[in-house]
């Protein structure tokens, strides 16, 4: 339930996280802000769920939904931000559940939304890194620029999950609209803003190797995202056409 003296509700999606969940949760308590942190798990076999329901007895301001299975991050996502909505929070902020994200810069993501509706923290402006290391690093680096050269979107980021919406100013947008599954949700994020002429106000981020267990990333997941690269490119010229 919601704490009403919050404004902020701080997204994570959990599976097998139990290694990280505890300083994820103990590391967003520390902050100096007026939060309440949503984790939706899909039935961690690791007990990730039910480390988080004892947790949620004691606080005042975590709150878990629990799933019957694995559903999808975009799933999971959109009812975050269709929670934040329906309890009238002013932002979300979404994140990674394995301390890849750093906590701590909840706080300059807050600064930057009084200013701008959405904000992403990009690994690859000045000032940003990316502690991935191998081919999933590469597969990263090139991703990205792959997304940018056919897209022409201005960013640099598209497929991080570190994001802070304004939900009191994004009233022509929703993550509803996203129709691509899995990972590639996150890019069609983006391109869904640039589409709404909604500003992508990037702050530089340094992106860790996730501290406990392994990527979840399904190789497959690299081909998914070349044919929605190119469907949304496609509709990018259809739309383009006909707004001339």
């Amino acid at each position: 339930m919601r704490n009403m003296n919050n404004n902020t509700l701080i997204f994570t999606a959990t599976y097998n996280e139990i290694d990280n969940i505890k300083d994820f949760i103990d590391e967003i308590n520390k902050l100096d802000c007026k939060l309440d942190v949503l984790i939706i798990d899909d039935n961690s076999p690791d007990g990730t769920g039910n480390f988080i329901e004892k947790k949620a007895k004691s606080s005042d301001n975590l709150i878990l939904i629990r799933r019957e299975k694995k559903l999808g991050l975009d799933t999971a996502h959109k009812f975050a931000y269709n929670y934040a909505i329906k309890n009238n929070y002013s932002y979300l902020i979404t994140m990674d559940a394995d301390l890849s994200h750093e906590p701590k810069e909840i706080i300059r993501i807050l600064d930057h939304l009084k200013n701008t509706p959405f904000v992403i923290g990009s690994r690859y402006i000045l000032g940003g890194k990316n502690c991935m290391k191998g081919w999933r690093l590469l597969l990263s680096i090139w991703g990205n620029k792959i997304i940018k050269k056919i897209l022409s979107i201005n960013s640099t980021e598209y497929t991080g999950s570190f994001r802070g919406f304004d939900l009191k100013k994004l009233h022509n947008f929703n993550l509803d609209l996203v129709k691509s599954r899995g990972y590639s949700f996150f890019m069609e994020t983006i391109f869904e803003l640039d589409q709404r002429n909604i500003p992508i106000i990037e702050i530089p981020i340094i992106f860790n190797e996730r501290k406990h267990g392994v990527s979840k990333i399904p190789q497959i997941e690299i081909f998914r995202t070349l044919k929605n690269i190119l469907k949304l490119f496609f509709r990018k010229i259809l739309n383009n056409k006909k707004n001339k």
